[in-house]
Order: C-alpha cells, then sequence, then structure tokens
C-alpha cells in the first residue's frame, strides 16, 4: 500500500481547547498562519475548527475520542456515518490528513484497550471505500506507559499486559503504513526521576550525556532517548522499520509547590532548543537518517484542565494569544509597550503577503536564560 504522509517539514503543534478564555477557531488560524506552523492536530472532531481551517491550508490531524472507540468498534456502519460526517463532508478545502483513533489507550487502564483495533480497522476501512485511503493517514497516540523500560533505550520493550494489544495494532499498522505515535516528555521523566537525571539533559543543554552499554550510542539529550527507547521496543516486537512520530511533547511553564522545574524559563529553554534540534532535520542517534518529526504540547494554556497547575500551563501562547515565553514567534498585541507587534484587528485588515513579514519573524539568535 502506498504510505501516506500526514505531516509535512519537522514541526507541528497540538490545539487543545479544554479552556473557556482562549481564541476562536478563526483567530487561531490566524495566529498559526502568521508562526507558519502548519501541521496541527486537535483531540477530536469539532466542525467550528473544521470549518475555520477550511482554504487555509493548514494540515489537520482529527481526534475520535477514546469514548467513541467502542461504539465505532462494534459498528462499522457507525464507523462509515463518522468518517462521512466529519471527515469527507470538509474535503478537499480542509486538509484532514490524518486522523488520530483515540489518546494514550494502552498501558494505563484496560477500559478501552479491546476496542482500539476494531475503532482503527472500521476507520481505516471506511476511507479505503470512499477512496480516501490514500489521502487521509490513521494513527494512534501512546503514553510512555507501554514501555516496560526506557533506560537504556536498547533495553526498552512493550509490557507484557500491553502486547495481547499493541502487536496485532503494529502488524495493522505495518500493513498500511502507519506510523507508531508517542507522546514524550522529559519534562515528566525529569520530574519523577529529579535524582538520576540532570535537568541539562532534559532541556538540550550542554550536558555529559548518556551512553547506552549495549549499541555504544551516546545520548546528549533526554528526547532522543526516548525516542531510541521506542525504536527499540518495536524492534523487538517485529516492527524495527516503523516510523516514530513525537505526537506531543512540552515543559509546563508554571506548577504547584512540588514542581520546582515547571517555570517560564525552562519552557522557554526546552521549547527553543526543542526547535533549533528540529531545524537541523536530523536524526536520532539510532535512526541518524529518520529525520524527527515532532507535535509541540500545546497552543495555549487551558485553564479547565483537571490534575496538577503544570496540567494548565504547556501553552506557547496565553488564552489572549500573546506568547507566553520568547521562542521566536509573536502573538497578538498585548500591551501598548510591545509596539513592534499588531492588534489582532490590524492583523486581520492586513494582507497575508505584509503580515507575514510583520507579524512573525523567525529570531535568528535568541538569548536564553540558562
Amino acid at each position: 500500500s502506498v504510505t501516506v504522509q500526514a505531516f509535512t517539514g519537522t514541526y507541528g503543534i497540538n490545539y487543545g481547547r479544554i479552556a473557556n478564555n482562549i481564541l476562536s477557531p478563526d483567530d487561531v488560524v490566524t495566529l498559526l498562519r502568521a508562526a507558519k506552523i502548519k501541521n496541527v492536530r486537535i483531540y477530536d472532531f469539532d466542525h467550528s475548527v473544521l470549518k475555520a481551517f477550511s482554504g487555509t491550508g493548514l494540515e489537520l490531524v482529527v481526534g475520535l475520542p477514546n469514548d467513541n472507540l467502542r461504539d465505532v468498534s462494534a459498528n462499522a456502519d457507525h464507523a462509515m456515518n463518522w468518517v462521512k460526517d466529519n471527515v469527507l463532508a470538509y474535503l478537499p478545502d480542509t486538509h484532514i490528513r490524518g486522523i488520530a483513533i483515540g489518546n494514550e489507550v494502552l498501558g494505563s487502564s484496560d477500559e478501552f484497550s479491546g476496542f482500539l483495533l476494531g475503532a482503527v480497522k472500521n476507520v481505516y476501512n471506511a476511507l479505503d471505500k470512499l477512496k480516501l485511503s490514500h489521502l487521509v493517514q490513521i494513527t494512534t497516540a501512546h503514553s510512555q506507559a507501554v514501555f516496560a523500560d526506557s533506560f537504556p533505550p536498547s533495553s526498552c520493550v512493550f509490557k507484557d499486559n500491553v502486547v495481547q494489544y499493541m502487536k496485532p495494532l503494529l502488524e495493522f499498522f505495518s500493513q498500511i503504513g502507519s506510523p507508531f505515535c508517542l507522546n514524550a516528555y522529559p519534562f515528566l521523566a525529569y520530574m519523577y526521576n529529579k535524582d538520576q537525571i540532570d535537568i541539562n539533559y532534559a532541556l538540550f543543554l550542554p550536558t555529559k550525556g548518556a551512553d547506552d552499554p549495549k549499541t555504544k550510542l551516546h545520548y546528549d539529550n533526554l528526547l532522543d532517548a526516548q525516542i531510541d527507547a521506542a525504536y527499540a521496543a518495536l524492534e523487538d516486537a517485529g516492527y524495527g522499520k516503523m516510523e516514530v512520530i513525537v505526537t506531543e511533547t512540552g515543559w509546563a511553564s508554571h506548577g504547584d509547590e512540588n514542581e520546582a522545574a515547571a517555570t517560564a524559563n525552562n519552557a522557554r529553554t526546552y521549547n527553543y532548543n526543542l526547535r533549533k534540534r528540529l531545524a537541523k532535520m536530523k536524526g536520532t542517534p539510532l535512526r541518524p537518517k529518520s529525520v524527527l518529526k515532532v507535535y509541540v504540547f500545546a497552543i495555549f494554556n487551558e485553564n479547565l484542565k483537571p490534575g496538577p497547575t503544570s496540567e494548565r500551563n504547556f501553552g506557547l501562547f496565553k488564552p489572549d494569544g500573546s506568547i507566553s515565553y520568547d521562542i521566536g514567534f509573536h502573538g497578538f498585541k498585548s500591551s501598548s509597550a510591545d509596539s513592534s507587534l499588531l492588534s489582532l484587528k490590524e492583523i486581520r485588515a492586513s494582507s497575508w503577503s505584509g503580515s507575514y513579514s510583520i507579524i512573525l519573524t523567525m529570531a535568528t539568535a535568541l538569548l536564553l536564560v540558562l
């Protein structure tokens, strides 16, 4: 089968919307086009978003939420209707390039695990019958909870209780040319292992790094090690040629008292250095020729997300569209002191050709407070 490419370049972003104070989808399109971020991932199939992205050239991955898996898995007609209503109806004007079937389904609880493969197959078969399977890629994103051990990277394998679901899923994905999608957070790994992990290693800063005794490969940052751990688990399962794409990564800019690493400075350092790392168009130590592709989490701080304070503070932008910290993107004007940026009204009034250069001039160098 022809492999569908749902990702252009190396940099994408997650558009989470668990908030009651963020910009409208139309304004988000303005923000993303100004930032020249083309790859966007949402967690549902909200029609206001699908309409806003129409005619923009932005490439969208839509989500089938976990709560829908049981129904779509059990009934092929329901899968077909879902695809017709939420994908076919918006093509080709809205560039829907992928469908993420569930999110982090395997590895934690088994509530939805038994429905994942059936949902994947039914949605894919619906796309195939509609002659869309060559245009829209099917994926699902995994957390690191699917792994038994991830250090050193070469030792990584899938957990015993995950293998029964993972292997048939990987077999089907290998048949249709889909990648393995991983939500990888050096922030969380550092938070849980402060005594073992150098924060500079997590932030892409100079450090002695880590060596894998089996492969003899050297790692100068934690994200590369996390990705190669996924490659090792795939190889152990018999699918070593499958591409790994990072569907979420980021760093919280604010947290609770026990989340001391969640600072604006650390978030800026991680996300700026991540952009530099992706701009090099290179792979990982284990897969140097597989250019890394990453969706950053996320566009906005989301004030209604449950959990610790850090969960609500992963946004590159504040709810009004101003930047959370400076990594080279310019947001909507938020104060009279920032005279170099345009207001939302001014952005709308400007032609796109003019506003691209005014709104977002990529910084060639940033001074980071290390």
